[in-house]
C-alpha cells in the first residue's frame, strides 16, 4: 500500500472517532432534538469515511457513508432519531471497530457490510422521496457558486467597527468559502497554509468554524473566513488555490449591514464607534496573540514502544544510581558525595517525567463501558444510570491495560446480581431506574477504583450456604466470619450466587479472576454491602509496577525486597510472645492474632542455630488478611527496579521477580500476596 507512512496516523485517528461516535450517540439517544450532537456525529463519520476512502479500505468507507446519508437526514429535519435507528447506528459503530482493529493487527480491514448497509439503507427510504429530492437544487447551486453574502450573520460590535473602518480606509471586507479535497489527508495543515496566504495579504477577522475548531480538524470539507484586505476578490482567490489539495474556493464582497436591522439593540453610536477606531488596532493584535496561545498544540503522539525503550534505559540508570551510592557511601569523599546527592536528585526528577510521561487517563478504559451498560441492561431489562467520575485520573499504561477485564466482570456483577429490575425496585420503594458508580480517584502512591450500586446488596446468608456446600469453608468457620469477611469468600474460585445461568454472569466465572488479575498487578479489592440498600467494589492499585518502593530484608546472607504497598509496619518481638494455635505459630499484634512466616522456611536458607531472643517481623497484608514475615535484619527503603527472572524461572513460588542492588547483589523480591491465605 501507498499510503503505509500514514497507516498509524489512520488508525490512532479512526480510534478516536469511533470512540467520539459512540459517545456522541448515548447523547444523542437521551437528547434526540440535539442538532449540535447529531453534527459532531455527522463529522466524526464524514471524517472517517474521507481517511478510510483515502487509505483504500472500501468496506469501512461503504459502510460510513451510509451511516453519513440516515445522518444527514436527521440533522436535515427529514428524520427523527428513535431508539431502533440508534441501535442500527451503533452495530454500524461496532462493525466500523472491528474492522479498523483488524487493520491494526495487520489485515486488510474488509467485512462483510451488506446487512448493515441495506438496514441503513431501509432506514434511508423511509423518507418521502419528494421531500428528499428538494434539497438537491440547493446542493447544485452551491457548486456553482452560491452567494456568500450574510453568512456570517449578526457580528458583534467590534467587528463591525473594524469592516466600517476598513472601507474607510479603502480596503475590501471579503467573505471567501475555502472547500479542501475530499482526498486531503491532514486538512489542518492545509487551514494552516490557507490562512498563512491570507494573512499575507490582509487581516482575518472572523472564521467559521472557528480557529480552534479548524486547528483540531473540527469540521468537515468547507470554512468560511472574513477578511480585510487592499487585494481585490481575484487576486485573493489565485493565491489561495495555489496551496494544494483545495477542490473550490469562491471569494465575495461581504456587506456586513445587509444582514442588520435598524431595530437591533445592538447597533452602537458614534461616541462608542470613535472609540473602538481610537484603541482596534491594539485590540486585533492582542486578540490575535490569545487565539495563537490558545490553539497552538502543546502534545505529540507517541509510540509505546519507544517509552518502553525510555524506561528500560532509565531503569538501568537507577541501578547505576543505586552502585554509585554505595560506593560514596563506603568512600567517604566530600565531593564525590556532593556529585552523587546531586545525580540522585536530578535523576529523581528525570524518574518523575518519565513517569508521569507512562501515564494515561483512565478514560481509556471507561470509554467502553456506556456503550456495555446500555446493551446490558436492554439485555436484563433493567433500567441503570451510568456515573462515572474521575475520568481523567492517570494510571501507568501497563496497569491500563490490564485492568479493563476485571472491571468489566464487576460492572456485569453489579447489573447482574446487584440492581433489581423496575418491578422490583418500585416494590422495595426504589426509583425504577438503577443507579451505578464508576469512580477512580489518587490517595498516596495508589489508585482506586470504586464501582457501587443502589441494589439489592448482599445477601450473607446464601452467600455462606453456598460457600459451605462448594467446601470453601466450615460451618464452624462460618460462625466466626465477620460481614467483611463473608463478602470476600464471593471471589473465591468457582464462587456464583447465581440461580439462573444468563448470558451476563452466573457461571461461576469473575470475581475470582477479578481477584487474581487485581493482586498480580499489586493491587487489592475489598467488598461493601448493606442488603437492600446496595454494594461497593473498591480496587487498590500502584500507580506504576516496574519502579517500586520496597523494604530491603536480610535472611542469613541472602536480601530480599518486601514492597512497601503490602507492608503494615516492622516489629521486633520477643521469643516468648510467640504462641501456637492450630499447629501454627501466631502472635497478638494490636488485638488481632497474626500468623507468623519465617522466610527461612519458605526459601529454604540454610541457617545456623539462633540463640537471639529477639526477632524482626514485617506485618504484611493482603485485603482483610495480615501476617508476619519472620527476618533477621531491616536493611533499609529503597526504590529498586522490577526485573522478570525469565522463562525458566517465572513460576517461583512466592517470587514476583528480582532487583540488582547497589552492591551488585541481586535481591529477590517477595510476593507477599502468595504467602497469606
Amino acid at each position: 500500500m501507498e499510503n503505509n507512512e500514514y497507516l498509524e496516523v489512520f488508525i490512532e485517528e479512526s480510534k478516536e472517532h469511533i470512540q467520539s461516535l459512540n459517545d456522541q450517540l448515548l447523547i444523542l439517544e437521551k437528547e434526540p432534538e440535539n442538532m449540535d450532537t447529531v453534527g459532531e456525529i455527522f463529522r466524526s463519520a464524514h471524517t472517517l469515511k474521507g481517511m478510510a476512502a483515502t487509505m483504500g479500505f472500501q468496506d469501512l468507507a461503504d459502510l460510513t457513508h451510509k451511516m453519513e446519508n440516515v445522518l444527514d437526514l436527521v440533522r436535515n429535519d427529514q428524520l427523527k432519531i428513535t431508539t431502533a435507528i440508534i441501535d442500527v447506528i451503533f452495530q454500524a459503530v461496532d462493525q466500523l471497530e472491528g474492522m479498523v482493529l483488524d487493520v491494526a493487527d495487520g489485515g486488510d480491514g474488509s467485512s462483510d457490510v451488506q446487512e448493515l448497509v441495506n438496514k441503513l439503507q431501509a432506514i434511508e427510504n423511509k423518507e418521502n422521496p419528494d421531500e428528499m429530492t428538494t434539497q438537491e437544487p440547493s446542493a447544485k447551486s452551491e457548486k456553482a457558486g452560491p452567494s456568500l453574502d450574510g453568512h456570517f450573520g449578526q457580528l458583534d460590535q467590534f467587528e463591525s467597527a473594524i469592516l466600517d473602518q476598513s472601507l474607510e480606509s479603502s480596503h475590501n471586507n471579503l467573505e471567501i468559502k475555502v472547500k479542501l479535497n475530499e482526498n486531503c489527508l491532514l486538512k489542518a495543515a492545509r487551514v494552516y497554509m490557507v490562512f498563512e496566504v491570507l494573512e499575507q495579504v490582509g487581516e482575518v477577522i472572523k472564521s467559521d468554524p472557528s480557529v480552534q475548531e479548524l486547528e483540531e480538524e473540527n469540521f468537515e470539507l468547507e470554512f468560511h473566513v472574513l477578511l480585510v484586505t487592499k487585494d481585490d476578490p481575484d487576486e485573493v482567490k489565485k493565491k489561495i488555490l495555489k496551496v494544494s489539495e483545495i477542490e473550490e474556493v469562491v471569494v465575495a464582497i461581504f456587506d456586513h449591514h445587509k444582514n442588520e436591522s435598524a431595530s437591533e439593540t445592538t447597533e452602537i453610536n458614534n461616541d462608542e464607534l470613535n472609540t473602538i477606531e481610537i484603541t482596534d488596532n491594539k485590540q486585533q493584535e492582542d486578540n490575535k496573540k490569545k487565539s495563537s496561545k490558545a490553539v497552538t498544540s502543546k502534545t505529540i503522539r507517541v509510540n509505546i514502544d519507544r517509552l518502553d525503550g525510555l524506561m528500560n534505559l532509565f531503569e538501568e540508570l537507577v541501578i547505576d544510581r543505586g552502585r554509585l551510592e554505595q560506593i560514596s557511601s563506603n568512600l567517604k569523599h566530600a565531593e564525590l558525595q556532593e556529585t552523587v546527592e546531586r545525580m540522585t536528585r536530578i535523576s529523581g526528577d528525570l524518574q518523575n517525567i518519565i513517569l508521569n510521561m507512562r501515564m494515561v487517563p483512565i478514560e481509556q478504559v471507561f470509554n467502553r463501558f456506556p456503550r456495555m451498560v446500555r446493551q446490558l441492561s436492554k439485555d436484563l431489562g433493567k433500567k441503570i444510570n451510568l456515573e462515572i467520575v474521575g475520568a481523567e485520573t492517570e494510571l501507568d499504561r501497563t496497569v491500563i491495560d490490564e485492568i479493563g477485564d476485571p472491571l468489566v466482570h464487576l460492572i456485569r456483577n453489579a447489573l447482574d446480581h446487584g440492581v433489581e429490575t423496575p418491578e422490583k425496585r418500585k416494590a422495595n420503594g426504589k426509583d425504577e431506574e438503577g443507579h451505578l458508580l464508576l469512580k477512580a480517584y489518587h490517595s498516596g502512591n495508589h489508585v482506586f477504583i470504586e464501582i457501587s450500586d443502589d441494589g439489592a446488596g448482599i445477601n450473607r446468608d446464601k452467600v455462606v450456604k453456598k460457600a459451605i456446600a462448594n467446601n470453601v469453608i466450615t460451618e464452624d468457620e462460618a460462625s466466626q466470619l465477620s460481614d467483611k469477611q463473608v463478602y470476600q469468600l464471593i471471589m473465591s474460585s468457582g464462587f456464583s450466587t447465581a440461580e439462573v445461568i444468563s448470558d451476563v454472569s452466573g457461571r461461576g466465572v469473575g470475581l475470582d479472576v477479578v481477584k487474581n488479575t487485581i493482586e498480580s498487578l499489586g493491587g487489592s479489592i475489598t467488598i461493601e454491602s448493606e442488603e437492600g440498600r446496595g454494594s461497593l467494589f473498591s480496587i487498590q492499585l500502584p500507580l506504576t509496577l516496574s519502579i517500586i518502593s520496597v523494604l530491603l530484608v536480610e535472611v542469613e546472607k541472602e536480601k530480599y525486597a518486601v514492597p512497601l504497598s503490602s507492608i503494615i509496619e516492622t516489629a521486633i518481638i520477643n521469643k516468648s510472645d510467640i504462641l501456637n494455635a492450630h499447629n501454627k505459630k501466631v502472635i497478638d499484634f494490636r488485638g488481632k492474632v497474626v500468623p507468623l512466616i519465617d522466610l527461612k522456611n519458605v526459601f529454604e536458607v540454610p541457617t545456623e542455630e539462633d540463640d537471639d531472643e529477639l526477632q524482626s517481623v514485617v506485618i504484611i497484608r493482603k485485603g482483610d488478611k495480615m501476617a508476619g514475615l519472620v527476618v533477621d535484619t531491616f536493611i533499609g527503603q529503597q526504590e529498586i527496579v522490577l526485573k522478570s527472572l525469565g522463562d525458566y524461572l517465572g513460576n517461583v513460588f512466592a517470587i514476583s521477580g528480582a532487583t540488582i542492588l547497589g552492591d551488585g547483589q541481586v535481591a529477590l523480591i517477595v510476593d507477599t500476596n502468595t504467602l497469606i491465605n
